[in-house]
């Protein structure tokens, strides 16, 4: 088959080649002469319970090294000793300073993680389908209409974040990780469930796979027989961690066509980009491959949590919002930390991140204003926060189910009692004296053995 889409060093463009920072390597990283000794030990230290990688494209072109301590993408790729609670990173120091073996650290950063909520809202327990007594791993399907897929191959990115409510895809404790290598699985799933019509491959990130790889999970659903899926998402980072993969990665023009022939198939190929802060978006590269995947026909939706020490004030997602229109691109979420990981380090109130939606919705135009949002992804769905009121004396949070377990639930409106200290909405209260939120009772159902699967009923 013939190339469309050339790799862009034909036109002028540098080829960088990639090049990962772990623990291992961190000491060989050219801007590690701007840390102090204790610096780099502490990263060292944390980077042992948070799974860690950068590389080059980020240290060279993303993080201002003259303000590191305080820069936000700096934050956002290396462990910091605030990312722990003060007990666990004592323990962990003390065994890192002792020059303890490998098994005992690892040990004890296994136990600090178990510790951290892994796979929060249910997902190992009622999101992942059996069929005939089998489970699917590597398959989620939580709402009707979308069914994530994690293929094996793309169970790692091109750096990780601080944050990632996936990191235990990263820590090598496989009774954690969610993986799929069967790309027959999930074509021969999507085709015997008709009421799916979008399928969300996700990680870890996809865009680590060569496109031959990632092609063989693809295409299978673009046949006859996945009629029913109108949709296909990609979650990536890698317009923020490695753009240099739509633009001179040996095999990019390759990866374009793929995109190419998805749209060309009839599906709707969404191209769902993380973006934490403005600065993601500023630099050449990344501009010439959010352009490329637009010339192969992919829309461009983006989606960010708002985080404490990266985007948490609203002039932030003003310059993010505003610029990504500017590019083309459509903001699709704002989310909120979740309960898991180093959400502690990273966490906003509910009512501060409220405020930050209002003010930055306030101060854009109407095409600016597509993110839905503040959206926190717990168990019972996808609850957005739609603002704090008054309502017969009682202060409370006015909230709407964007998604749910059962579809039914989308698009009702319900409220929680006010908590100016509350990051999630586990700890909310139902408004007005009731004992539970309306779901609560289809939701102690769905908990019942037997019952995870009755929106596929």
């Amino acid at each position: 088959m013939d190339i469309l889409f050339a790799p862009a060093k034909h036109r002028g463009v540098p080829v960088i080649q990639y090049k990962a920072y772990s623990l291992k390597n961190l000491r060989t990283l050219p801007q590690i002469k701007h840390l102090s000794e204790q610096q780099i030990r502490d990263i060292e230290a944390a980077g042992m319970v948070l799974p860690f990688k950068a590389n080059n494209y980020i240290a060279d072109e993303l993080i201002n090294w003259s303000e590191f301590s305080s820069d936000p993408m700096f934050i956002l790729s290396f462990p910091q000793k605030a990312m722990l609670a003060p007990r666990d990173y004592g323990a962990i120091k003390a065994l890192y300073d002792s020059g303890a073996d490998q098994q005992a650290i690892k040990q004890a950063a296994d136990d600090i993680r178990l510790s951290w909520n892994p796979h929060p809202a249910g997902q190992m327990e009622y999101n992942i389908p059996v069929v005939d007594d089998y489970k699917l791993g590597g398959v989620q399907h939580k709402y009707r209409e979308t069914v994530l897929f994690f293929p094996e191959q793309g169970q790692t990115c091109h750096a990780f974040c601080t944050f990632c409510f996936r990191w235990p895809q990263f820590t090598g404790i496989d009774e954690l990780k969610i993986a799929s290598h069967n790309p027959a699985l999930l074509a021969r799933y999507v085709s015997t469930h008709p009421e799916v019509t979008d399928v969300l491959f996700t990680g870890g990130d996809p865009l680590v796979m060569k496109t031959c790889l990632l092609a063989s999970y693809i295409e299978p659903l673009l046949g006859a027989e996945c009629s029913n899926i109108r949709a296909i998402r990609i979650g990536s980072k890698a317009l923020s961690h490695w753009p240099y993969r739509f633009v001179t990665d040996d095999d990019s023009g390759e990866l374009l066509d793929l995109f190419s022939r998805v749209r060309h198939a009839g599906k709707h190929l969404a191209f769902m980009a993380h973006f934490n802060h403005p600065v993601e978006l500023e630099t050449n590269i990344a501009q010439e491959a959010i352009q490329r995947i637009q010339e192969a026909g992919v829309v461009i939706r983006t989606q960010a949590p708002v985080l404490k020490h990266i985007n948490d004030s609203p002039e932030i997602w003003i310059g993010m919002w505003r610029r990504q229109v500017a590019l083309n691109c459509i903001p699709y979420y704002m989310f909120v930390a979740r309960d898991t990981g180093a959400q502690r380090y990273f966490s906003v109130p509910l009512v501060k991140v409220m405020d930050i939606y209002k003010q930055a919705s306030q101060s854009l135009s109407g095409i600016c204003r597509t993110a839905r949002g503040p959206i926190m992804s717990c168990f019972p769905g996808k609850v957005q926060i739609q603002g704090v009121c008054e309502i017969h004396g009682e202060k409370v949070f006015v909230l709407r189910m964007i998604q749910g377990r059962n579809p039914d639930w989308a698009a009702q409106p319900f409220f929680a009692g006010y908590d100016e200290k509350s990051v999630w909405f586990d700890s909310l209260k139902p408004a007005f004296g009731e004992e539970s939120f309306f779901f609560q009772e289809e939701l102690d159902a769905i908990l019942e053995p037997g019952e995870s699967e009755m929106f596929l009923e």
